[in-house]
């Protein structure tokens, strides 16, 4: 589907700051930043295809697998592809007349955002879970069947998102090094903070014992926040970011 079409929605020459309207099928793409478009498209479908399987993790086990094969396409094709596009696509978001137009550097906003909505309708089209509420609406925590697993997916997760974010600046030689550098040491610390914050919080304030699972998910928290601004802010800025994920992790799955 991106390839046939959401490549052209996101990356096309634009109408009206709207939606791409070149380059279907990667047909007559030109090189971008120096990249052939065949890498560049290779790189940006990895991004689609994690907005994409964000939506999954709100449905999962709850859904019909032809249900979640159509979602994904219309996912891949048009939804995320358009609203990239007002933002990386040059659209209108990119084009606002105030200060430089929107930012996001790697996808806080373009990836996580927009498939974290997704997932939100569909949690709320699907209910809670059965179990996840006590019958006074006190939230109930329901974890997974094999910790072991949670901690391998977070750290293939955190080491993917050096690709993710430093990738991002679709180049490393020379003064690029620099920002590159940058990227990555601010997408660590920040991970580091919010899987911190988040034990720190949950040992003193809700459990009153550290748990491994809201630790790991404060990782990732650190990570998506730090991920549209990471080319741009300082290391100190970035524990700042990523300990601030960590806090909206712990006391938004209370909430």
């Amino acid at each position: 589907a991106f390839w046939a079409f959401g490549y052209a929605f996101m990356f096309g020459a634009s109408a009206s700051g709207l939606i791409g309207t070149t380059g279907f099928f990667i047909s007559g793409g030109e090189d971008v930043a120096g990249l052939p478009v065949l890498a560049f498209w290779f790189f940006q479908l990895v991004f689609a295809g994690t907005a994409a399987t964000i939506v999954s993790g709100s449905m999962a086990e709850r859904t019909k697998f032809s249900s979640y094969l159509i979602y994904s396409f219309f996912i891949s094709a048009i939804i995320y592809p358009i609203s990239g596009h007002w933002i990386w696509g040059g659209g209108w978001l990119a084009t606002l007349p105030f200060g430089a137009g929107f930012k996001d550097f790697a996808g806080s906003t373009v990836v996580h955002s927009v498939g974290g909505w997704l997932a939100l309708v569909g949690a709320m089209a699907l209910g809670p879970r059965i179990g996840r509420f006590t019958k006074d609406g006190k939230a109930v925590a329901i974890p997974g069947h094999s910790i072991s697993l949670v901690v391998l997916g977070v750290f293939i997760l955190w080491l993917g998102w050096f690709g993710f974010n430093p990738g991002s600046q679709l180049a490393i030689q020379g003064g690029n090094a620099d920002a590159v550098a940058l990227v990555a040491v601010n997408t660590n610390l920040a991970a580091a903070a919010g899987g911190i914050v988040a034990m720190v919080l949950t040992w003193l304030f809700v459990s009153k014992k550290p748990d491994l699972g809201t630790t790991l998910n404060g990782v990732l928290a650190g990570l998506v926040a730090i991920t549209a601004p990471c080319a741009w802010v300082t290391p100190t800025v970035s524990i700042v970011i990523g300990a601030i994920g960590g806090v909206i992790v712990v006391y938004g799955a209370l909430l």
